[in-house]
């Protein structure tokens, strides 16, 4: 069958997991035959070419034209004043969002151009090219040919709606992420208002977790017979044995992640003290950004570990790679998981993982150290005994990889098709 998805980004050029996801999905179908156009709002020309790719700044509308100003009339354009990152916490969606409702009539004549040059990032005119993706998103489901829609994420979803709209084409609104995890229950009611509405638009639901299909079916209304859990996988499950050699005498724990209240940071920070306290040859590295970073910072130095915790700032690449493999523990106190690919990835190098039970990776990685995101005395006690007991350190790391193996993107991929082909044959 051949499959129009809409995504927001895709590797190499990627913010969080959503890009990764989207790529191990991509892939994973290709193994099964399925043919993919795949839409970003902005291609790079370095992207592998797993699909047919759509260059949503290169699609021509014509706006005038009764059906996109039907869909321009339902839009949400909101006006932001300061520079926008992925994955904002409320904090920071707070301070950085002015939002305004504007009809089709007094939104600037840019938008509406023949063309629309997206950024492809998330910047001060995000909501607009929301917007924007959603008036393309028609035009590109006028055009081509196509069996189903599927949509990533909140920014996609309008663009998932007006596609499904224009081609009566069943939709699959896939979530990677709620406002619920990003924010808690300070939620953004502009962010939260798509993201229902793209759910409720759907023919069907795809979970990255249960723990997400318990959100969505509690907090956004959907049937759980609408919704189905897909859970992520690892691009590759070959363990990687590198030469990259730690230059500290200490051993090292990590925490990996965007620094927000969703990743849990400030819990990582708590029981790094315990341990130390305990057993001072430790280093502890914080490596990502967020709006969290300086008050993490100001807490190492109240608790007087300075010399003991680093901050790397945001990796990516081989960094990112060293930093496992120097690692002797990993750490992922997430709040609320969603999945959580990283401890995967930290896994395949050879690194005992301790994670939250807050998070979807908890329901398909058995072989972990798992604790409540809260419980700052057992997070330290896991750390020390994963750090000083070598039999239980090689026991998780011999299971962990085993458990790998089951858990790649083909298999996710096959799940995948069988959704597609039930909401196909329900459709009327």
């Amino acid at each position: 069958m051949k499959v129009l998805m809409f995504g927001w980004e895709f590797p190499p050029h990627i913010s969080g997991g959503l890009g990764t996801a989207c790529y191990g999905l991509v892939k994973g179908l290709a193994h099964h035959k399925q043919d993919i156009i795949f839409v970003v709002p902005k291609l790079w020309g370095d992207e592998e070419p797993l699909a047919d790719f759509v260059n949503a700044s290169d699609v021509t509308i014509d706006y005038r034209e009764r059906r996109f100003k039907k869909f321009w009339k339902n839009l949400t354009y909101l006006e932001v004043s300061s520079f926008l990152v992925p994955y904002l916490g409320p904090e920071q969606f707070k301070k950085y969002t002015d939002a305004s409702m504007h009809d089709r009539t007094d939104v600037a004549e840019s938008v509406f151009s023949n063309k629309f040059e997206f950024s492809g990032k998330y910047g001060k005119d995000l909501m607009m090219e929301v917007s924007r993706y959603a008036l393309v998103a028609a035009q590109i489901a006028k055009d081509k040919e196509f069996d189903i829609i599927h949509a990533h994420d909140w920014l996609s979803f309008p663009a998932g709606i007006a596609a499904k709209e224009i081609s009566g084409k069943p939709l699959i609104a896939h979530v990677h992420a709620t406002e619920f995890d990003r924010s808690g229950e300070s939620v953004n009611q502009v962010v939260y208002d798509i993201e229902r509405a793209g759910m409720h638009a759907a023919d069907h639901v795809l979970a990255v977790s249960q723990l997400t299909k318990n959100i969505i079916v509690k907090k956004y209304g959907v049937p759980a017979s609408k919704v189905t859990v897909v859970h992520n996988a690892v691009l590759d499950a070959s363990i990687i044995k590198s030469n990259y050699e730690k230059k500290v005498p200490e051993k090292i724990v990590t925490f990996l992640g965007r620094i927000t209240f969703q990743k849990g940071p400030e819990y990582f920070v708590e029981a790094a003290k315990k341990v130390i306290e305990r057993d001072p040859n430790v280093r502890f590295v914080m490596a990502g950004n967020g709006d969290l970073l300086n008050r993490m910072v100001d807490r190492v130095a109240e608790l007087r570990m300075g010399t003991k915790f680093h901050f790397t700032g945001f990796l990516k690449g081989d960094d990112v790679d060293h930093m496992y493999a120097i690692s002797d523990v990993y750490v992922m106190p997430s709040v609320s998981e969603p999945f959580g690919i990283s401890p995967l990835e930290a896994v395949r190098h050879n690194t005992p993982v301790i994670i939250s039970k807050q998070s979807g990776v908890a329901e398909v990685l058995n072989n972990a150290i798992k604790i409540d995101f809260w419980d700052i005395d057992s997070m330290a006690d896991a750390i020390f005994a994963l750090l000083h007991y070598d039999g239980i350190s090689r026991m998780f790391k011999e299971l962990g990889t085993k458990e790998l193996k089951k858990l790649k993107w083909e298999h996710v991929a096959a799940k995948l098709v069988k959704v597609y082909q039930n909401t196909l044959s329900q459709k009327p």
